[in-house]
């Protein structure tokens, strides 16, 4: 890990803000831009290992009126003090290294969800947070949408009655079916070496590189931690539920994606005192339950509570409580999110965070133990103080092994 660098004093609104970012292919991009928006934000450079990548993106700020550094490797960041905060948007197998790092370096960070592609990763983030006292915001943006604490704050009333049971979905009409594809070479102006980083050396696969990473195991976890962590935190705000199921089993299948390891249809069930959480994803289907591509239903003995990013409703069941009529989303998320991590940047109140390292660790963890429990084929159980479960094999995917010279944080 780099040494500790102290930051920058920022004292006040006048005191400029110097972002960089690293991987900016897409959420990463998206991210910065969001940032960006803010007054005294201005964003000083670019990183990412495709350097086509990268000349694109610096030329489209260069169009804006905006000149940024370029790097190919982020210590090159971490290195320049005049840097305030990075924002990370690299595949989820980069984030807890280049977290830890940046933290280390004196950066506040906006990193992407999730926040680890282990629990030993995440755990790992949560310490470097606390240790170096920096700044981190999860994208996980919904946090700051109206719509969605306005749910939860209407489950939390109890009009719904004892909810016994949260769905949540995701089914995704996009991403064409993977199909197998021969090795080749990497694409001219990759820094295929860097792009992989502590993930196992392996010889270049298309199938394996941008956008379709995520349905590989070395680099992500597929659907379920990816709008797995989205939808699953407002479950688990909903009922005030920790990363501490009694129970975890999960089954799923490759219909759709032989050239993928991570199942494009699944079933997860978080079994806890009193209620269960159920997640659900099919890749390739565009509409899901309650006629909805992705959602979160809470299923009270009064009524439904469904919700997704378009809006909120309650279906009463026969006459026991007033029906509430849709409620549109009337905000934009990421900007919101943005807004907060810079005003927090310059505050320094780190309980005004909307999504802060804990809780964007709390339910990665809990995405990684549904996908824990579909690869061992085991119901697993949890023990919450000694941070493991029941099953040996289950345990070895605690921890993500790194490759190539790299190790993990250490804090």
């Amino acid at each position: 890990m780099v040494p500790f660098a102290h930051a920058r004093p920022i004292h006040s609104a006048a005191d400029k803000i110097r972002v960089a970012a690293i991987g900016i292919n897409s959420m990463g991009w998206a991210d910065v831009n969001a940032v960006m928006k803010n007054p005294g934000v201005e964003c000083v450079a670019l990183c990412d290992v495709d350097r086509n990548v990268l000349d694109k993106r610096a030329a489209e700020l260069a169009g804006k009126g905006v000149q940024v550094k370029t790097y190919g490797d982020y210590r090159r960041v971490l290195d320049n003090k005049d840097i305030d905060a990075v924002v990370i948007g690299t595949p989820d197998h980069w984030h807890c290294l280049m977290m830890a790092e940046a933290c280390a370096a004196g950066k506040d960070v906006y990193v992407e969800k999730p926040i680890g592609n282990s629990i030993a990763e995440c755990r790992a983030m949560v310490a470097a947070q606390e240790r170096y006292k920096r700044v981190v915001q999860v994208g996980q943006w919904q946090r700051s949408q109206k719509h969605f604490r306005d749910a939860v704050d209407f489950v939390h009333a109890g009009k719904l009655g004892k909810v016994g049971l949260v769905k949540v979905w995701g089914y995704f009409n996009y991403g064409s079916p993977v199909a197998q594809q021969p090795d080749g070479i990497p694409p001219a102006g990759v820094d295929y070496g860097m792009w992989l980083g502590p993930a196992t050396k392996r010889p270049f696969n298309s199938n394996r590189f941008h956008g379709s990473f995520r349905w590989f195991w070395d680099y992500a976890g597929g659907i379920l931690t990816d709008w797995g962590v989205h939808l699953l935190d407002y479950a688990m705000l909903g009922m005030k539920a920790a990363n501490t199921p009694k129970r975890i089993s999960s089954s799923g299948s490759m219909l759709r994606n032989p050239g993928a390891e991570t199942p494009d249809t699944m079933t997860a069930l978080f079994e806890y005192e009193g209620f269960n959480i159920q997640w659900e994803h099919v890749i390739g289907y565009g509409a899901g339950i309650y006629n909805r591509q992705h959602g979160i239903a809470f299923l009270g003995e009064n009524g439904t509570l469904i919700l997704d990013r378009r809006g909120w409703e309650v279906v009463p069941y026969e006459n026991r409580m007033e029906a509430v009529p849709f409620q549109n989303s009337s905000d934009n998320g990421l900007d919101e999110h943005a807004r907060n991590f810079v005003e927090v940047i310059r505050s320094r109140s780190m309980g005004d965070l909307h999504a802060p390292i804990r809780a964007g660790a709390d339910v990665a963890i809990l995405a990684q133990m549904g996908n824990i429990a579909y690869r061992t084929g085991s119901t697993l159980h949890w023990n919450a103080p000694k941070g493991e479960f029941d099953v040996a094999a289950a345990n070895k995917f605690i921890t993500h092994e790194y490759h190539n010279g790299y190790k993990m944080p250490r804090v």
